[in-house]
């Protein structure tokens, strides 16, 4: 059964598995921009990758054919540091991760330092420093608060699977007994930040992603109406072992348009 809802004003989407496929825009991605920008909804692409700035991000959908201009995508890092705002506005803190996250860090006027910082905050690097997660575990060893920007345990590579932040955060819970705070998805904090970026009420705005483990999960707990597209991580075969359900389960972006 499934209650009518108000008409969506404001959409959430995810990116990869949603919209893009290895570099490549999925079937219907931009149609379904373009129907967003036409009906005038406000939106936001999602990631839970804190590696890339906007900017970077909104440069590499261009080159898939993707239309998204920088302030419509919301990503891990900058979640990050509007949390770290709301918590401690002007804090410090040691960062491992590159400039998705320095930037929104610095931007949110945080100052980044190794000595005596409020906060580690940990995200994803292309290259993890032994020496930055030594410093790290000593500087929360010695009362440095944890957070950390996604729990995802690995990223997607051409040759593989690569550690990623909740794998890294593992190794420094395991050496100082921390425990870190994690902002991205499943957080539902990362869809409370957009739709306070956007204006956006949760009855009013409808959540699109791939994965019933953080997107679907996170959209309901935030109070979004949630579509499951099976152009990404979730199969159709797995949704019966989880104990939830999405609003909605489509088989890609094509199939969302109709409901803009």
């Amino acid at each position: 059964m499934t209650t009518e809802r108000t008409q969506a004003e404001c959409w959430l989407t995810d990116m990869d598995g949603v919209l893009v496929h290895e570099e490549k825009a999925l079937p219907g991605a931009a149609e379904f921009l373009e129907r967003l920008v036409e009906k005038q909804r406000r939106f936001l692409v999602l990631t839970n990758n804190s590696i890339f700035t906007p900017r970077d991000l909104a440069a590499r959908l261009a080159r898939t054919g993707l239309h998204v201009p920088e302030e419509s995508i919301w990503t891990s890092a900058l979640a990050t540091a509007d949390f770290l705002t709301t918590q401690l506005p002007g804090g410090s803190a040691y960062v491992i991760g590159e400039a998705g996250l320095t930037t929104a860090l610095y931007e949110a006027g945080y100052t980044l330092t190794d000595t005596d910082p409020d906060y580690v905050v940990l995200g994803e690097t292309r290259t993890y420093s032994f020496e930055a997660i030594t410093r790290a575990i000593r500087l929360v060893g010695r009362g440095a608060r944890f957070i950390a920007t996604n729990p995802d345990v690995t990223g997607p590579s051409p040759e593989g699977p690569l550690p990623a932040t909740g794998s890294v955060a593992a190794m420094i819970t395991r050496a100082t007994g921390a425990e870190p705070y994690f902002v991205g998805k499943p957080n539902p904090m990362m869809f409370r930040s957009a739709m306070n970026r956007i204006e956006a009420h949760s009855e009013s705005t409808i959540m699109v992603g791939d994965r019933m483990d953080t997107d679907v999960v996170a959209g309901i707990e935030a109070g979004l109406e949630t579509v499951l597209v099976l152009s990404g991580s979730t199969a159709a075969a797995d949704v019966a072992r989880f104990p939830f359900r999405p609003s909605r389960i489509l088989d890609s972006i094509a199939d969302v348009i109709d409901l803009v």
